[in-house]
């Protein structure tokens, strides 16, 4: 019998080229000229193909009208039926399949206007793959956007990884591309199969996968997001009533790579199980609130640390699969930790699996590489002007405070999205319309960001890692800002590590690198980070950049994170300086933990955990730290002897907090610093005690105040203020009438 089809389109369905396959491939009328129904089937790796009969069961062989394995058969007076293939495979051995034609499309006009439109900010419903059950039959149905594709295949091993076999429909200009294939579950490997203009094929790793395979190979899975149950409730409903810039926020940033390894199994990574038991219990020992994760979306290099990301809405499976970093996260919030993660939408690596040059064109990048291209990093720059990039990258910020229940994301590399001309010289980049250096589009996305989460999820945090003067990043889109709550303070950071690694003989004469950050400390909502960026790359360790001998060292890095936690902004600091890493951070070695059996480092990490319980209970210390009314200079103006004094306020006009900074390894006896009131003062901190590691000189527990004006205030007290040691004493209002 003559095939039905025609030359064309016989040939588009074999070499792999045709884009709309359900007007071919399945169980079709014939109309009236020829009544009765045609199934065709595709398959060139099967000898034999039959219809079997769904209401009797019974069996009809279909002809091969092309050698490469592609058959139809015609049933003529008969209307459409329910029905399944049978295949003989070469080695003889049958499978009874249901044919992917014969399912109905599932997406639906909104669907494409929304995505089309760049507003479905929870996309991850609708694209990548999803488990599914239609007409009784369970299986998965896939959906990937590449507008300028000529065919767009799902590949795996239930094809042999062939591209021709099992091409999806595109759904007309929308861009988009789905198909339903029976049988697939969770747990299954697959990649969409690109077939571009001028000869270009790639198979590519899916966009919006929800997990994938083990670095190095790449290709995505899938998985079943309802099945985890969770257990953090009372978490989660708290979350949504604390007001964050008025409560404690102490971030512990970790890399779950190289936290603590396993030296029994060939130095391996911890899993996120293992990680629960582990990292949790000593984050929440060490008096901290939130865990920060180097960025857990897969990535397949790394040395990279997750900051090159390929798979954004899959957790990396170095440490297991979805289910396992969702109890990790349950965990935490059980034990009272929020949780932040690195997101990075500010560029993405140009690896042939992922989204560079996605369908043969530049789709998730400009195509010019002065907007395009990062130089310094090797990587692509999104196109945040595009609907569809938007709707993917903004959909992935929803997607983690709602598939993980994220309580926060530290958005990376913020100024080289805002800035046009970011590390690029005359010539290297384009202004923008108004010619400029802002790049409007970026703004626009990041804006719409926080809008955003912070609409959908009260009490979720956003953070900025933005090194620039652009003004009120922290500050809401409504007055103008870019709506962050937090920014780091990177000048802060860079001003007092540059101040503490001088010899104290000179640092007098640099005393205003430690009092200049007060005169911006208000203009955002800062938080002091000493991040995973200042122990890498020839930087050294927190304490090898500390001055003096081995002694010192400790007492200066002491000292430091005194003055840190007295200082107003929120704080951050990275693995393994709490207990005073000597090497530089490695990302492919666990930290080095066996240093604890020595007094000093189990001083200094005494002393971290000691801060964190200070900040948690004293108010003064956390609740305004955003403006004036928090803070006041005792004095600022001894930098001959190098000296500090400061007051920290709470809401309740008792909670008062008067610290003291001595940065000379001479001790200061007798020191009189100036307080706010009449009273009793009690020493809550000294850096110098022995429990420490400090050599115990210090004060008694109590000191009253005494009517010596001193500093410009009326009352004053004697202070002991150790070498290169912090003091702080708490106002005990109710103590007036005794010591």
């Amino acid at each position: 019998m003559k095939p039905m089809l025609s030359e064309p389109e016989i040939h588009a369905i074999i070499y792999g080229m045709h884009g709309a396959p359900f007007t071919l491939l399945g169980m079709h009328e014939t109309g009236a000229k020829k009544p009765g129904v045609v199934v065709r089937v595709f398959r060139p790796y099967a000898t034999k193909a039959e219809v079997i009969r769904a209401a009797d069961g019974t069996a009809v062989e279909m002809p091969c009208i092309h050698e490469d394995g592609l058959y139809e058969l015609f049933f003529p007076n008969e209307q459409p039926f329910a029905y399944r293939l049978r295949l003989t495979w070469f080695d003889g051995t049958t499978s009874e399949l249901e044919d992917p034609y014969r399912f109905p499309l599932q997406l639906t006009d909104l669907d494409m206007y929304l995505l089309g439109e760049g507003t479905n900010f929870k996309a991850y419903n609708k694209m990548g793959a999803h488990p599914l059950t239609l007409d009784g039959v369970a299986g998965v149905h896939f959906a990937v956007w590449a507008p300028n594709a000529i065919r767009v295949s799902v590949v795996g091993w239930f094809n042999n990884w062939d591209g021709r076999i099992h091409p999806m429909q595109q759904r007309g200009s929308s861009g988009l591309w789905e198909i339903f294939m029976p049988h697939l579950k969770p747990g299954d490997l697959y990649k969409f199969e690109v077939k571009g203009h001028q000869a270009f094929l790639a198979q590519k790793a899916d966009p919006y996968a929800f997990a994938s395979e083990l670095r190095p190979r790449s290709a995505s899975m899938v998985w079943n997001h309802e099945a985890y149950e969770w257990n953090d409730a009372a978490w989660m409903a708290q979350r949504r009533q604390i007001h964050w810039l008025e409560s404690p926020i102490s971030v512990y940033e970790a890399h779950l790579g190289s936290w603590r390894r396993n030296p029994d199994e060939n130095n391996r990574m911890l899993t996120y199980r293992e990680l629960a038991d582990t990292l949790i219990p000593y984050v929440q020992k060490m008096g901290y609130t939130h865990i920060e994760l180097l960025p857990i979306s897969e990535h397949p290099f790394d040395g990279s640390w997750g900051y090159q990301t390929i798979g954004y809405y899959s957790p990396t499976s170095r440490f297991g699969n979805p289910d396992d970093f969702k109890h990790f996260i349950d965990r935490c919030h059980q034990a009272g930790l929020g949780v932040i993660l690195d997101w990075v939408p500010a560029h993405f690596p140009k690896d042939g699996h992922g989204l560079a040059y996605f369908d043969g064109t530049h789709l998730y990048e400009h195509d010019d590489p002065r907007l395009g291209e990062h130089k310094d990093w090797g990587t692509y720059i999104f196109n945040y002007g595009r609907n569809e990039v938007r709707s993917f990258l903004l959909s992935n910020a929803i997607f983690l405070a709602d598939v993980y229940h994220i309580d926060g994301l530290r958005v990376d590399a913020v100024a080289s999205m805002l800035y046009l001309d970011y590390s690029r010289k005359e010539g290297e980049w384009i202004p923008n319309k108004y010619g400029g250096r802002e790049n409007l589009e970026a703004v626009d996305f990041l804006k719409k960001f926080n809008e955003l989460i912070h609409v959908e999820y009260p009490g979720f945090l956003t953070f900025a890692e933005e090194s620039t003067a652009w003004p009120m990043v922290s500050r809401p889109v409504y007055l103008g800002g870019l709506g962050f709550d937090l920014k780091w303070n990177m000048g802060w950071m860079h001003d007092t590590l540059d101040y503490i690694h001088k010899d104290p003989l000179f640092r007098k004469y640099h005393h205003q690198e430690m009092t200049f950050s007060m005169i911006y400390a208000f203009t955002e909502n800062f938080i002091l980070p000493f991040s995973h960026d200042e122990v890498v790359h020839g930087k050294g360790a927190m304490l090898s950049k500390m001055p003096g001998d081995m002694w010192q060292q400790f007492a200066n890095l002491r000292l430091l994170y005194a003055y840190m936690y007295a200082h107003p902004g929120k704080k951050l600091t990275f693995m393994g300086m709490e207990f005073g890493q000597w090497r530089e951070w490695q990302h492919n070695e666990s930290l080095d933990w066996h240093l604890l059996q020595y007094d000093s480092h189990a001083g200094l990490q005494r002393l971290a955990r000691d801060l964190n319980e200070m900040l948690k209970g004293f108010g003064c210390l956390h609740q305004i730290d955003f403006s004036w009314e928090g803070f006041e200079w005792i004095d600022l103006n001894d930098w001959e002897n190098s000296m500090l004094f400061t007051l920290r306020k709470g809401k309740d006009p008792d909670d008062l907090m008067v610290c003291g900074f001595n940065f000379t390894p001479v001790p200061r006896v007798g020191y009189r610093m100036g307080v706010p009131r009449m009273g009793v003062y009690e020493e809550v901190l000294n850096t110098d005690a022995t429990i420490y590691g400090g050599s115990g000189m210090g004060n008694p527990r109590f000191v009253r105040a005494e009517p010596q004006e001193w500093q410009t205030r009326a009352q004053s007290i004697p202070v002991v203020v150790p070498p290169l040691g912090a003091v702080y004493f708490r106002y005990r209002p109710e103590m007036k009438g005794q010591v």
